[in-house]
């Protein structure tokens, strides 16, 4: 017994530090995510154009959002489950671009919004499938704005970051930079499918809000330098989906 009293505490001791930084990173999330539903709430949240809500992203606040993303990975790895697997829990077989959980998940003191789907394996070799995070800066009933999308492999793993052009997602469209003000209010505290996923989402969002800020800046770019073959509006050309994107280390 003594001995395994000491292998816990040495467990323990390990695992305090990426614990300690994750509970840090989600009080702080979740002190953020207050304000704004007090602001909501008495009516004071400003659109996404007044450019309320922006944050510089420090190094210490990339490390602790790290952190957070390797916690709930170990945390759901304990159980036997993944990201993924608890996107998708009671979905016996996922239909390509059908969008998951059912409803997708919104909450509604921050305005932060997911779905997930999957590709087709013929036609995304390595990637399963991508988050797609909006955020709703005026409340469930008022427009809704795409970040960014997050790819991941058939474990769950964080592959790639990426823009998409207008078409694709059909969203209320902003310009880039009232668009990232709006990324620390992608801040997720929803109980479905799993809060360790949303946590896992938020964090990768705010460890990642640098090269998200560039993606989305590169859409504006690369959706004004497009001309389509037809003339039209380049926002709504099929000829380009993914304007940007940033892959990411495992």
């Amino acid at each position: 017994r003594r001995a395994g009293c000491a292998l816990c505490r040495r467990r323990a001791a390990r695992s305090a530090p990426a614990a300690a930084r994750a509970i840090a990173f989600g009080a702080d999330r979740a002190r953020s995510a207050a304000a704004s539903a007090g602001a909501l709430a008495r009516g004071r949240v400003g659109s996404a154009r007044s450019g309320a809500g922006r944050r510089n992203v420090n190094d210490g606040a990339r490390q602790t959002a790290r952190g957070e993303i390797a916690f709930c990975a170990q945390v759901l790895a304990k159980g036997g489950a993944t990201v993924l697997t608890e996107t998708l829990r009671g979905v016996e077989r996922p239909q390509g671009w059908a969008k998951y959980p059912a409803g997708e998940v919104f909450d509604p003191w921050t305005g932060a919004q997911w779905f997930y789907h999957s590709h087709d394996p013929a036609t995304h070799a390595g990637e399963h499938g991508h988050f797609h995070c909006f955020v709703r800066p005026d409340g469930a009933e008022g427009p809704i704005h795409h970040l960014c999308a997050v790819g991941v492999d058939p474990h769950g793993r964080l592959m790639r970051l990426f823009t998409v052009n207008h078409w694709v997602v059909g969203d209320d469209w902003l310009d880039a930079e009232p668009t990232i003000a709006l990324l620390p209010r992608f801040d997720v505290h929803m109980p479905q499918p799993n809060y360790l996923v949303n946590r896992w989402l938020t964090a990768v969002l705010a460890a990642h809000e640098t090269e998200i800020a560039d993606l989305i800046r590169a859409r504006d770019k690369v959706i004004a330098d497009h001309r389509p073959e037809d003339g039209g509006d380049p926002r709504a050309s099929r000829a380009l989906e993914v304007t940007a994107e940033h892959r990411c280390g495992q």
